[in-house]
Order: structure tokens, then sequence, then C-alpha cells
């Protein structure tokens, strides 16, 4: 998969959150990998930023942190959209009223 430096450098990011909030809870990889029903391998692979592990393996590790519902804070907030949005409406003229 071919990604830019910055998509990256997100990737990449995001394993350093997973593998921080793992450590925080004081969780082993291997504690982990059971609880989410993954190999260590692909816990591993999540943490270090690799881009072949699924969204469903995020998720299920993500539920064992507790952290499940953070998966739908990811584009929440459309603002780009919502202003290219906004900028096609035209606002009807009404009549004067009598």
């Amino acid at each position: 998969m071919n990604l830019l430096p910055k998509e990256k450098r997100i990737i990449k990011q995001l394993g350093e959150n997973l593998k921080l909030a793992r450590l925080r809870r004081k969780y082993t990889a291997e504690m982990v990998s059971e609880r989410a029903n993954i190999s260590r391998t692909t816990l591993w692979n999540l943490e270090k930023g690799d881009t072949t592990v699924s969204i469903t393996s995020l998720l299920q590790v993500l539920s064992v942190y507790g952290m499940e519902k953070d998966i739908l804070k990811l584009a929440e907030d459309d603002i780009l959209g919502r202003k290219l949005q906004d900028a096609k409406l035209t606002v009807n003229k009404r009549a004067p009223k009598k």
C-alpha cells in the first residue's frame, strides 16, 4: 500500500497511542491479544503502525481498553465537507409580505 509520508506518520502515531494505552493499564501483549481474540503478532503490528492490520482488529483492541466508542469519533466533524455543502446551498428569496 502506497501511503503519503503524512499518512504513514498518522498510522505510526495511532500505533504508539495504542501501545501507550496498553502500558498505562499494565496489560501484557499476551493478555490483550487473548482478550481481543487476535494473535500477539497482529497486536504488535498494530502497535508498530502496520497498515495491513484490519479495522476489526483495531476495534477489538479498543474494546479491551474500554475505548471502543472512540472509533466513532473518526470523521465525526467534517468541517471541510460542511463548508463545501453550505457553499452550494442557496437561499430562496421570498416575495415581500403584503
